[in-house]
């Protein structure tokens, strides 16, 4: 499967390099704010709510990790149907277990 090209960096860095050396407050709504004013910091962090950025939710169970051999033609068939394989692998696992399914004949 070809990988899709990454898209073009549109960050002008020239820009952000001279913004950063201008030494300049940051503009902010409510006002400016100075990073080397120790009072503005503290009191900007007093207010600041911290929230979980991007990824993968938390869960209250978490799923051990399993490495396992299996053969390529299984593995190719399973990654065929496309996206959420790995979670359909788990269902048919799930389902021998089920139906007693836990030694092999």
């Amino acid at each position: 499967m070809p990988k899709t090209p990454l898209k073009p960096n549109a960050t002008d860095w020239d820009r952000v390099k001279r913004e950063a050396a201008s030494n300049a407050p940051v503009e902010d709504p409510l006002g400016p704010y100075d990073p080397k004013d120790p009072e503005t910091v503290s009191n900007y962090w007093k207010s600041a709510t911290i929230t979980r950025g991007r990824g993968r939710p938390r869960v209250s169970v978490k799923r051990p990790t399993l490495n396992m051999r299996v053969d390529a033609e299984v593995l190719e068939a399973l990654k065929a149907t496309g996206a959420g394989w790995q979670t359909r692998i788990n269902a048919v696992l799930r389902d021998a277990v089920a139906h007693g399914v836990t030694t092999v004949p």
